[in-house]
């Protein structure tokens, strides 16, 4: 697509960045959860991997809803959130720091993803699609509770084991 010309481009824009975003995440989660020790945050990838899914699923229905092709545009930031990640999976840590590690890593996914989400809901809002910013919200929704969860289990339990291991 060219420059945005109007508030409704800058919206497929920043869609198509996020659609990109996700499916790069889906990708890195296997990997992620291959390193993790903690049963917690093993289930916690898990079940934001199915997410993840569904938010796929949720931008295709937006972009549908804007009587656009549902594509993505290469996110860099996500990519160098994901090479992060793999930087980190390839140290030689113990399991406890892995899993530290790896939740902070994620936060940083689910904070990119936070801050894309809010962007596009405020943004469908202020064009008045109605549908577009409910399927976001719902979504925003989501990440922002995967990153309380990922916050629990550091605080609660993975940091304190890694505390230990040190």
């Amino acid at each position: 697509m060219a420059q945005p010309k109007s508030m409704r481009d800058l919206l497929i824009e920043e869609l198509r960045d996020i659609y990109h975003a996700e499916k790069q995440a889906l990708r890195a989660y296997p990997k992620l959860m291959r390193k993790v020790s903690s049963d917690k945050l093993k289930q916690a990838l898990q079940t934001h991997a199915e997410q993840t899914e569904g938010q796929v699923e949720r931008l295709q229905q937006a972009f549908e809803a804007l009587g656009v092709a549902a594509r993505g545009k290469l996110c860099h930031a996500m990519e160098g959130l994901v090479e992060e990640a793999k930087e980190v999976m390839e140290q030689d840590l113990s399991p406890e720091l892995m899993d530290a590690a790896l939740i902070a890593a994620a936060q940083k996914m689910e904070h990119y993803e936070i801050a894309s989400y809010g962007t596009v809901h405020a943004y469908a809002n202020a064009l008045g699609e109605t549908e577009v910013a409910k399927l976001l919200e719902q979504t925003l929704a989501e990440e922002k509770q995967t990153d309380e969860l990922l916050n629990k289990i550091a605080i609660d339990d993975v940091n304190k084991k890694a505390m230990k291991a040190a």
